[in-house]
């Protein structure tokens, strides 16, 4: 939800310059329809504080008044929605996972608290000491986002409104499995007790509030270095420095969480050296190591910064690349070979070369399994040593060519957020499989009659409309789709602020399938979307 949150911030911000810079008289309309789509937005992306304001300003006005604002009286009335909208703290969790190869080199730490002060004020003390600190005040947040930033310390109050930080303290366990992520309470509750459930729950250490800065930087700093000294130990291969198949488990979950939730590909590619047993046999196992040693230093220097290197096994590596596709993944990797196979080695006065094979898999969301994905990038690697070795082979993958069913999905809202996510949101939505979906935003009723986009009487239309929109609403499109001739292609979502059983008894006289009240759960729309398309097929 950050972006929208951002994107709700830059629009109000454009609005309020608008109005207070441009204008000296604003009319009573756009004041009420701009709390209007506050009051249903800042809700549905969970920043419930300001919907509330925003529904609390609406009733102290009528929609129906005729008056006018001058600048300093809206500037005034306006005060209490402002100071929640620019001051009210926010995570800024995905600009982080987005530039977190800038960071590669820094220790990254996730502080959950819902006290925003104090958020700040440890936040701005740990960078001083060189830390990357994610400050969230949303816990739920914090731990679905936990797998894209594989932090290296998280820190946890245990009193939040809204969740018991011993709770999450136990999500952040399960998700931690084999790797060791090093945890501290925070608390004022310093009691025995409680101090005996953290530990018994699996933290690492306890630190009474109000907090010593100073001692808590070194105990911080104490933790950072008992997690590179067990990570060396649990997770780093002794001879070629890179992780073993401890690491991979988790890793490769942490791709998968990406890929479902970004819809956005990566590819595994197992890598082999090319007759590393003759190396062995004529060279002896210490030239052998310095082989594999200079193979694995080769890929490292040939990879991006998060692309990941595992030791699987022997001379074998696995390589996992996010965010790339099978003929990127090759381009990766044939330049590695080139460069690896130009390398001379040296024993028993001769001079020699080596090379590796190497299958890619580029995985898909509907094959997540790990033995199956790597069996496949196995099956590839097989191909190349068949056809020479020292090549690079990419798994054929039988994509079915299934000629899919067009569904038309209309967005209609006056609000530039909304529209946005209701078209990741569908974009995205498992409920769309099996179809080919094409996506059109409007601004307002009367650009969409004006558009004509809808006058395909071949094809098939899910059109979400809002209620309350300038020129035309949602019940005079509703009204006009229906005394089409073909209205029985159109599949009509409404979105209404408009909680009176008259104005929900009109949409669905009027032929509305199904209504949704602001602000709504993305969950439940999403749900609701999918009876509708099922439907349709």
């Amino acid at each position: 939800m950050n972006k929208y949150f951002q994107l709700l911030v830059k629009n109000v911000r454009k609005q309020l310059e608008s109005w207070l810079n441009e204008k000296e008289i604003i009319q009573h309309k756009e004041v009420y329809r701009f709390l209007h789509s506050i009051a249903g937005t800042a809700s549905t992306i969970g920043f419930t504080v300001a919907g509330d304001m925003a529904r609390k300003l609406m009733d102290q006005i009528n929609l129906d008044e005729e008056r006018e604002w001058k600048k300093e009286e809206l500037q005034s009335f306006l005060l209490p929605l402002i100071s929640i909208i620019y001051y009210e703290e926010y995570s800024k969790i995905d600009e982080i996972i987005e530039r977190k190869s800038e960071f590669e080199n820094k220790k990254l730490i996730l502080l959950i608290d819902d006290d925003t002060a104090l958020l700040m004020y440890i936040k701005e003390h740990l960078e001083k000491h060189g830390w990357i600190v994610i400050a969230v005040a949303d816990p739920d947040r914090a731990i679905n986002s936990y797998y894209d930033l594989n932090p290296d310390c998280v820190i946890i109050d245990i009193h939040m409104k809204d969740k018991n930080g011993l709770d999450v303290l136990v999500q952040l366990k399960e998700k931690m499995k084999q790797q060791f992520i090093p945890t501290i309470m925070i608390s004022i509750d310093h009691s025995k007790e409680t101090r005996m459930k953290s530990y018994r729950l699996g933290t690492d250490d306890f630190i009474q509030k109000p907090i010593d800065i100073e001692e808590f930087i070194v105990r911080i700093n104490r933790q950072l270095e008992r997690k590179q000294a067990i990570d060396n130990v649990m997770l780093i291969d002794e001879l070629t420095r890179v992780y073993n198949r401890k690491f991979l488990p988790q890793t490769y979950e942490r791709f998968v969480s990406s890929l479902k939730r970004r819809r956005v590909s990566f590819c595994i590619a197992l890598l082999d050296l090319d007759h590393f047993k003759q190396v062995n046999d004529t060279y002896g196992h210490i030239v052998g190591d310095e082989v594999l040693a200079t193979f694995a230093d080769t890929i490292r220097k040939g990879l991006r910064v998060n692309d990941i290197i595992i030791r699987y096994g022997g001379e074998e590596f696995i390589i996992l690349l996010p965010e790339t596709k099978a003929n990127e993944a090759k381009l990766v990797l044939e330049r590695i070979l080139r460069e690896f196979s130009n390398i001379p080695f040296e024993a028993n006065e001769e001079e020699f070369y080596c090379s590796f094979s190497s299958g890619i898999h580029e995985v898909q969301s509907n094959e997540t399994d790990i033995t199956r994905n790597i069996e496949i990038a196995d099956d590839a690697l097989y191909d190349a040593k068949q056809a020479g070795r020292n090549q690079i082979k990419v798994a054929a993958i039988d994509y079915k060519e299934i000629k899919k069913k067009t569904i038309h999905v209309g967005i209609v809202d006056d609000d530039p957020i909304i529209r946005t996510m209701l078209e990741d949101l569908i974009s995205k939505s498992k409920f769309t499989d099996g179809f080919t979906v094409d996506i059109k935003t409007f601004k307002d009723g009367m650009e969409f009659i004006e558009a004509d986009w809808h006058l395909n009487n071949n094809e098939q239309y899910l059109i979400i409309l809002d209620g309350m929109m300038p020129r035309m609403d949602g019940l005079e499109v509703l009204q006009k789709l229906r005394g089409l001739s073909y209205q029985e292609r159109f599949t009509v979502m409404m979105l209404t602020s408009r909680k009176s059983e008259h104005d929900i008894t009109r949409a669905l006289q009027l032929g509305a399938d199904d209504y949704i009240t602001k602000p709504f759960k993305l969950l439940e729309l999403e749900t609701r979307l999918g009876h509708l398309i099922k439907r349709m097929k």
